[in-house]
C-alpha cells in the first residue's frame, strides 16, 4: 500500500491535474477576433495638377549669316598699286577705309584732259554767243523775219551741246578716278581677298567679299502647325533667345523675328522664319560679362517666344492617351477625362482648362483603367487602414487609462 502511494498515485494526480488545467484553459479562452479581409486594391502613383500662366517656346535652329554681303569688283581697270594691312580674311574695315588703290595715273590724265576739252567748249560757248550779239546788229534795219542761222541760233545751241557734253565727259572722267581706290561700302569684316599687289585687273574683276557687321540673321525652320503657337502667324514678331557653344561655354545673344519667308520649303516642309542679332561682333556695343562675338557661320539653337496661356497643366506626355487622362477623384476611384491639348514637345504635353488645382493625375498605367475602378494610392493610407489605427489608438489609451 505505501508502495501504490509513493510510486503510483503522484504520477497519476499530475495527469488528472494537467486535464483540468486544460479545460479551465479551453473553458476561460475567447474566440479570435474575425477582421474583415483587406480589398487588395491596384496601388497607383499620383502627381498633383498647378494649374498656370505659360508662355510657349518654339525650339529651332540655324546657321549665322550676315544680313549683307557684297563682293567687291573693279570698275576701272588698272595695276593694283596698294592693299591696306586691314584687306584680308577676317580684317575689320569701318565704312570709307581704303582697301585697295588702282593706278590712277591714266585716270588723272584723263580728267586734265575732260577739264581741257571743258574750258574750250565754254570759250566757244562764249565766242558764239559774242558772234549772236553782232549779227543781232548787222540784222538792226533788215525789213521782215531776220533768218535764224543769220542769227546764228543754231551755232549758239551746238556750243551749249558741246558744253553739256564736255562737263559729262568731267564727270565720268572724276567717278573713274574715285574708282582706282577701293572703299568699303559699311562697317564689315572681310570675308576673302580675291587679289594681290602688283595685280593688273580689269573691268569686274573680283576684288574680294565683305560681310555686314550691323546685322545678323538666322534662318529659323518650324514645321507648319507649329505656327499656330505664336502670337501671330501674318506678323511672327516676337523675342528668340540664340544659344551656341562657344570657347567651352555656352553663350546666349538676344533676337528678333523679323519676318517670315511666306513660303513652304518643298524639300522638307518647312516654313522659315528669319531673326535678326543687331551688331552680332559687339563692334558698336560694350560687352557684358561673358558675352562673345555671334561669329558668321556659327550653328545656333533657338527658342522662340510664343503665345501667352492662364490655366495651363503640364503633363509627362505619355499620361495623355487619345486626349484622356486617368483622374484619382476623392473616392480613389479612376475617372477617366477628356482633356484640351494646347501644345506637345517630345516630353511634356500641355493641357488648358481640364484640370483643377489639386486634381491627382494617375502617373500608373493599368491595364484594366477605366472609369469607376477602385484603387490605392501610393503613399496614402486606406479608409479601412485609418479605422484599424483608431482603434488601437482607442484601446491603448484605454488599456493606459485602465
Amino acid at each position: 500500500m505505501n508502495l501504490f502511494l509513493r510510486r503510483v498515485l503522484p504520477p497519476i494526480a499530475i495527469v488528472l491535474l494537467t486535464i483540468v488545467l486544460i479545460v479551465v484553459l479551453f473553458k476561460s479562452m475567447k474566440p479570435p477576433e474575425k477582421k474583415p479581409e483587406d480589398e487588395t486594391l491596384p496601388v497607383v502613383k499620383v502627381v498633383t495638377a498647378e494649374p498656370q500662366t505659360v508662355t510657349l517656346s518654339l525650339s529651332s535652329y540655324g546657321t549665322v549669316n550676315p544680313k549683307y554681303r557684297t563682293q567687291l569688283v573693279s570698275e576701272v581697270q588698272g595695276r593694283i598699286q596698294q592693299v591696306a594691312p586691314q584687306f584680308v580674311a577676317g580684317g575689320m574695315v569701318k565704312k570709307g577705309d581704303e582697301l585697295a588703290v588702282i593706278e590712277p595715273f591714266d585716270y588723272q590724265a584723263a580728267l586734265k584732259q575732260a577739264e581741257a576739252n571743258l574750258a574750250q567748249a565754254q570759250a566757244s560757248l562764249e565766242e558764239e554767243r559774242a558772234r549772236g550779239e553782232v549779227a543781232k546788229v548787222d540784222f538792226k534795219g533788215f525789213s521782215g523775219v531776220p533768218p535764224e542761222l543769220g542769227l546764228r541760233k543754231p551755232q549758239l545751241k551746238q556750243e551749249q551741246a558741246n558744253v553739256k557734253y564736255a562737263e559729262a565727259e568731267l564727270d565720268r572722267a572724276r567717278r573713274n578716278l574715285e574708282r582706282t581706290v577701293i572703299r568699303a561700302p559699311y562697317d564689315a569684316i572681310v570675308s576673302s581677298r580675291s587679289v594681290n599687289l602688283g595685280q593688273y585687273v580689269t573691268v569686274g574683276t573680283n576684288l574680294g567679299e565683305l560681310f555686314d557687321t550691323d546685322i545678323a540673321e538666322v534662318r529659323l525652320p518650324l514645321a507648319n502647325k507649329e505656327l499656330a503657337y505664336l502670337e501671330s502667324v501674318d506678323n511672327p514678331y516676337t523675342e528668340v533667345t540664340l544659344t551656341a557653344q562657344l570657347a567651352g561655354k555656352t553663350v546666349n545673344w538676344q533676337a528678333h523675328i523679323v519676318r517670315s519667308e511666306g513660303v513652304v520649303d518643298p524639300d522638307n516642309r518647312m516654313v522659315y522664319l528669319v531673326a535678326e542679332v543687331q551688331d552680332p561682333y559687339l563692334r558698336h556695343t560694350i560687352a557684358q560679362t561673358g558675352q562673345l562675338a555671334l561669329k558668321f557661320g556659327s550653328f545656333v539653337d533657338a527658342e522662340i517666344r510664343g503665345r501667352t496661356l492662364s490655366n495651363v497643366v503640364k503633363l509627362p506626355r505619355y499620361l495623355v492617351r487619345n486626349n484622356k487622362v486617368a483622374v484619382v477623384n476623392d473616392e480613389d476611384r479612376i475617372e477617366m477625362r477628356s482633356v484640351k491639348v494646347v501644345r506637345t514637345d517630345l516630353q511634356d504635353i500641355y493641357l488648358q482648362d481640364s484640370l483643377s488645382h489639386g486634381d491627382r493625375v494617375a502617373e500608373t498605367t493599368l491595364v484594366n483603367m477605366e472609369s469607376g475602378l477602385k484603387v490605392k494610392v501610393a503613399g496614402e493610407a486606406t479608409p479601412s487602414s485609418k479605422a484599424n489605427d483608431e482603434e488601437q489608438q482607442h484601446q491603448l489609451a484605454k488599456a493606459g487609462n485602465e
